[in-house]
């Protein structure tokens, strides 16, 4: 079924990516309480995406994150169908979980399913170039910088385009309290990415240990030769 440890880490990497973003989603409605900060519950799984993205961007290149982006968005839209279908559908009086409990938690507005989606695709393509726009400059050194730098940035974007989409657009907050909202969610996101940059050395030990330090060594520069000097590939 797989020819190598690359593709089995590929694969387990796309599971963890897809299946974190979609219950990201899936969850975002709730909002919790973090000191001073309004979040929403998809605060817990989103670590893990930005995580992945890094891990991916450094063995895999762009090319692996635009396609794993590309086709979790497209899986976040089915999700999102099946559950419009299943909110259409009343629910037997016996039923547990009746209609108005389900579309409750499931029903999120269309401007807050766009807003989303658009910042998750938006994020990621920013991440990519930021992320390859450090390691250009500074080659496999630095692995913090680069993997926290363009998680930092990405998601200044991410804040801005979610919180307008969702709500500012529809006329649902003030641009004052747009901008606020915003920046609060990014000081709280910005304070997670460097929370997690240990995890990101975690991570690399694993995927070395995994494929071996010399075969995770010839990826990291195949991938980097392939991105940064494509000329110089083939």
């Amino acid at each position: 079924m797989f020819n190598n440890r690359k593709e089995i880490l590929f694969t387990i990497l796309t599971g963890f990516f897809v299946t974190n973003a979609v219950v990201g989603e899936l969850i975002g409605g709730k909002l919790i309480m973090i000191g001073s900060f309004t979040l929403s519950i998809g605060i817990i799984p989103w670590p893990i995406v930005f995580l992945i993205t890094d891990i991916i961007n450094e063995y895999f290149g762009k090319k692996g994150v635009r396609q794993l982006t590309f086709m979790t968005s497209g899986l976040v839209v089915y999700v999102f169908l099946i559950l419009f279908l299943g909110m259409a559908v009343k629910a037997a009086p016996f039923s547990p979980v009746q209609s108005e409990t389900f579309n409750n938690v499931f029903g999120q507005s269309l401007w807050i399913i766009a807003g989303s989606l658009t910042a998750f695709v938006a994020s990621q393509l920013v991440d990519i170039f930021v992320f390859w726009v450090i390691r250009e400059k500074t080659g496999k050194r630095l692995i913090w910088l680069r993997a926290t730098g363009s998680t930092a940035i990405s998601q200044l974007f991410d804040s801005f385009i979610v919180t307008g989409i969702a709500f500012w657009l529809p006329g649902k907050i003030s641009f004052a309290n747009f901008v606020n909202t915003a920046v609060t969610g990014y000081s709280a996101k910005l304070l997670i990415a460097i929370a997690i940059t240990p995890l990101i050395y975690l991570g690399h030990n694993l995927v070395h240990r995994y494929l071996g330090a010399e075969n995770s060594e010839k990826l990291i520069d195949e991938t980097a030769s392939e991105v940064i000097h494509p000329s110089q590939v083939g």
